[in-house]
């Protein structure tokens, strides 16, 4: 069974601590976000970590399961939606400028590997394709990449740009080239369509990806651990 540490990373960016789930002694980082709402250790307590535990044990990955600010950003209720917003935008900057330069250097490699499932396809894509340079490997397993049906009409360029799905459209496929993108769903899942817009989008750039689509799952954890092995070994 692999090392599991629990450790709290302080981001002067955001002004408080961070919760990470740590498993492994040594290996690829591969930084790992939950579901809406969900703790930073769920996807160990759904045993999603633990279908790619032989990976962890092998040397060949280290785990970084991290918390989000799901409640203080698109749950927030009592915040506008512009104000969630600006929260979400400190968030992906504190992952882009002390986190993941965090993980680098402990690393000493120049780029990380990211994967969520549901919400957390979510983050794992809008980290990729807003700092492509920070990331080679990304694992998008039912997702949503639009945030405009979360924003209650609001129509700015934080929305934007904060939606892979719209802003790749227009962007420069060169700084793309060289991530290994994987995007997974199935013939049930609710966020089916979302991954299929998000791989036309890709198509249409000529940015190279791997689309895969199960028969008979639908969007639940059965489906993750099953196929995120699979993708891990492609690559490690």
């Amino acid at each position: 069974m692999p090392k599991i540490e629990h450790t709290d990373f302080y981001s002067h960016v955001l002004g408080r601590e961070i919760a990470v789930q740590v498993t492994g002694h040594e290996g690829y980082p591969l930084l790992m976000f939950p579901t809406s709402l969900g703790s930073y250790t769920q996807n160990h307590d759904f045993k999603l970590n633990q279908s790619i535990e032989w990976f962890v044990t092998q040397g060949k990955l280290k785990l970084y399961n991290i918390e989000t600010l799901d409640r203080l950003t698109f749950y927030h209720e009592g915040l506008t939606p512009w104000e969630r917003l600006k929260n979400y935008d400190l968030y992906m900057e504190f992952l882009a400028t002390e986190y993941i330069p965090y993980l680098q250097r402990l690393h000493r490699t120049p780029r990380i590997a990211v994967a969520g499932v549901s919400f957390g396809a979510y983050h794992s894509a809008n980290l990729t394709f807003r700092f492509p340079n920070l990331v080679s490997h990304a694992f998008l397993l039912s997702g949503l990449y639009s945030i405009r049906e979360l924003m209650e009409g609001l129509n700015d360029d934080l929305v934007y740009f904060n939606s892979p799905e719209e802003f790749v459209r227009n962007d420069d496929q060169a700084k793309y080239t060289h991530l290994q993108l994987v995007l997974s769903t199935s013939d049930q899942d609710v966020c089916k369509e979302p991954t299929r817009r998000l791989a036309a989008c890709l198509n249409e750039k000529n940015i190279t990806h791997w689309y895969d689509e199960k028969i008979g799952m639908p969007h639940d954890w059965p489906l993750w651990r099953e196929v995120l092995p699979r993708f891990i070994g492609a690559y490690f």
